[in-house]
């Protein structure tokens, strides 16, 4: 499936495929390191053939990285070693914007949340990559969370949370991931719209509780029941996201699956997705730092010319 990119014929256009590359190839080792992010402002020299690129990272706290040092940008919950950090201090990236905030639905990519404009307005016809991780705070994260905490004190060993979400006869969360399709499309749209050249990746979500289904309450305070219904949730949510860039020219990155065994109910030498009260600085539920190194290599790892890429 093609996404957004596209780029000139001849050698221009080798000399582009060359800087992408380079771009998203030379940061893995900022990816597994500890030292501070860098986050360039402007253009610089050229890496290797190619030119300099401009990155806009689009998203909500899965992004932004909340709790995590340091914080630069508190109204956002916004860390220098979030995701897009890393990867913008890799060699090749020239101009990054990284406008990701907490608390951010697909509403925000138009308008205003707080002192952070509405995130589309960072992409700019000249915009080369663009990375967007959103959908989560449309289905209501946070409330599910909440919702299903409560719950599962009345009936810890039993489905509370299941039960109440398919009440009416159908399951809400499904329901709910069904309608933030259109949304992120939309965005999907947007972002083509303001750069048609970008090569846009749509960042699933990690593995936040355990794959095999298996519950840790009262550590992670779902009911035993609800551990696998709120797995597949996740799994839907993001098999929505694949779904929907792939019939909007953009590209999938699964951090689902290299992010499995280190879900909020490991020990905290091996989780990765901090549990509701954290160990590591990190907001709860959310990727620590190891989280977001890790999220930074799947996008690593997708190929510069994956499937359908266009160039």
């Amino acid at each position: 499936m093609a996404d957004g990119t596209q780029a000139g014929s001849g050698a221009r256009g080798r000399r582009r495929a060359a800087a992408l590359g380079a771009a998203l190839g030379g940061c893995a080792l900022v990816a597994a390191s500890t030292t501070p992010a860098v986050a360039h402002s402007g253009h610089g020299q050229g890496h290797g053939h190619g030119r300099v690129l401009s990155y806009v990272a689009l998203g909500d706290s899965y992004t932004s990285g909340p709790g995590i040092p340091r914080q630069v940008d508190a109204g956002c919950a916004r860390s220098d070693h979030n995701y897009p950090s890393l990867l913008a201090a890799g060699p090749g990236i020239g101009a990054f914007k990284d406008v990701s905030c907490g608390g951010a639905t697909t509403a925000e990519m138009w308008k205003a949340q707080g002192d952070n404009g509405p995130q589309l307005d960072a992409v700019r016809r000249n915009t080369d990559l663009v990375t967007l991780q959103i959908g989560g705070n449309d289905i209501g994260f946070g409330t599910i969370i909440g919702t299903c905490a409560k719950l599962a004190a009345q009936d810890p060993t039993g489905d509370p949370c299941e039960r109440s979400y398919n009440a009416s006869g159908y399951d809400a969360l499904t329901l709910a991931v069904l309608k933030t399709a259109p949304k992120v499309a939309a965005v999907l749209r947007a972002v083509h719209a303001r750069a048609p050249h970008a090569r846009v990746l749509v960042v699933g979500y990690p593995d936040l509780l355990p794959d095999d289904g298996h519950g840790c309450f009262p550590s992670v305070p779902f009911a035993q029941g609800d551990f696998p219904y709120l797995r597949d949730t996740e799994k839907r949510l993001n098999l929505m996201l694949r779904l929907v860039a792939g019939v909007n020219r953009a590209e999938y990155v699964d951090t689902y699956g290299p992010t499995v065994g280190h879900d909020m109910c490991k020990a905290p030498v091996d989780r990765w997705i901090e549990p509701l009260q954290p160990a590591s600085p990190a907001a709860p539920a959310h990727p620590n730092a190891k989280g977001e190194q890790a999220m930074a290599r799947a996008v690593l790892d997708r190929p510069a010319h994956g499937r359908g890429h266009r160039r």
